[in-house]
């Protein structure tokens, strides 16, 4: 693989904001900030960067975009061949390099997130990899009143295709679903029920909660015994917390409330909120706004939830909002979600680390990635017109000595 020389680029490191700086890519890693002239391989291709921020490869631990690449709308589904090579494009295209993609294992829902679909569809995305563009990786929700869905679970993650296991309750009263009358709207209004269609769904949802922690407990231990992350989803309590702590669950996703995250961060549990939840300023639940958790230091990681384009805008939006400086900001969607996900070779711009590399500029306004490098193979490359052309050749030594000199 020829190295690459990112040139005259603003770079977000861990603990500083370089301006006017320069970085290495070799062999599929960053061999160097701000190489010495000499360290510059004379075959390097050399990208000029004026304007553009350079920053990690985002890491997204959970989107279930991959959903609707599936199943566009009800009850159609596309070739699961088709809709993978789709969302590793969007992925690319959004600078989300390691993206996390949330399948749900739940008996009684429909589409694709019936539990031998979602099956189907880990093994598609795991056999695409050899030809995506960047890291996808899976992350499997399981639905804990689905006790059909356990040893399917166990055998994905015997074969070694799931990345990430969380665990989901959503029954009524509890969660998301903080009443049944908001059960009840959400089952009519996604799935088309009747009102006692969906009191039917919750009865049964109710009764099959017999059981659940000892599902849990099977799977979380059969997860921490393969050494897959684990989460939970939706928590509303401190009591849910200090509960899933003790199963070993070591992330909360979708804290319901501020209480709440504050006791997963006081546990070292690191929280995952919606980068859509950012953007838009609520929660589409009536759950607790992302940015109030941020702002008071229990914001951990952004996630893009269901939209993959929204996570860079998130970052930058949260850093606005919570007034944290850029390298902070970056980390909710680099740095951290790496962290939490065991995942020592990226989220940070240093030597020896996975080139995951992205290039940012603003473009009307919006922060819009520009150019994605995943393992140091640019993936993808988009000239927008207000910008100044970026060089991306090969060039002769003494071209790359006068450029940074």
């Amino acid at each position: 693989m020829p190295a690459t020389y990112l040139t005259h680029a603003t770079l977000v490191l861990p603990d500083r904001v370089l301006h006017d700086s320069a970085l290495l890519i070799e062999d599929g890693r960053i061999a160097a900030i701000e190489p010495a002239p000499a360290a510059v391989p004379a075959h390097a291709a050399v990208v000029e960067l004026h304007g553009h921020t350079v920053m990690p490869g985002l890491v997204d631990v959970h989107c279930d975009a991959i959903e609707k690449e599936v199943e566009p709308r009800a009850s159609v589904l596309f070739p699961l061949d088709f809709a993978v090579a789709q969302v590793d494009r969007r992925n690319a295209a959004a600078g989300i390099t390691t993206p996390y993609h949330a399948l749900s294992f739940a008996g009684n829902q429909f589409g694709v997130r019936n539990v031998d679909t979602a099956a189907t569809v880990v093994r598609t995305i795991a056999a695409y990899r050899q030809h995506s563009l960047v890291d996808n990786r899976i992350h499997c929700r399981y639905e804990v009143t689905d006790a059909g869905a356990v040893p399917v679970l166990e055998a994905l993650m015997a074969e070694g295709v799931v990345d990430l296991l969380s665990v989901m309750d959503h029954s009524p009263g509890q969660g998301q679903f903080k009443t049944m009358d908001a059960y009840l709207a959400y089952m009519m209004g996604n799935h088309g029920m009747s009102r006692d269609a969906a009191a039917d769904a919750a009865r049964q949802k109710a009764a099959a909660l017999e059981g659940a922690h000892e599902r849990i407990d099977r799977l979380v231990a059969a997860a921490h015994a393969l050494g897959i992350p684990t989460a939970s989803h939706d928590d509303d309590s401190p009591q849910r917390i200090a509960a899933m702590h003790a199963l070993g669950v070591r992330m909360s996703e979708f804290p319901i409330n501020l209480e709440t995250a504050q006791a997963a961060c006081a546990r070292a549990l690191p929280t995952i909120l919606g980068a859509p939840n950012v953007l838009r300023g609520k929660s589409q639940s009536g759950s607790m706004r992302a940015i109030d958790a941020i702002r008071a230091g229990a914001g951990t990681i952004l996630c893009s939830d269901y939209q993959p384009s929204t996570l860079i805008a998130a970052a930058y939006a949260a850093g606005r909002q919570a007034g944290l400086p850029l390298n902070q900001a970056l980390a909710l969607v680099t740095a951290h979600p790496a962290d939490a996900c065991q995942l020592a070779d990226r989220g940070r711009l240093a030597p020896g680390l996975r080139a995951d590399v992205i290039a940012v500029s603003e473009v009307a306004g919006q922060p819009m990635v520009t150019h994605t490098w995943s393992r140091g193979r640019l993936v993808f490359a988009a000239g927008y017109p207000s910008l100044r052309p970026a060089g991306d050749a090969a060039v002769p030594r003494r071209t790359v000595l006068r450029e940074v000199a």
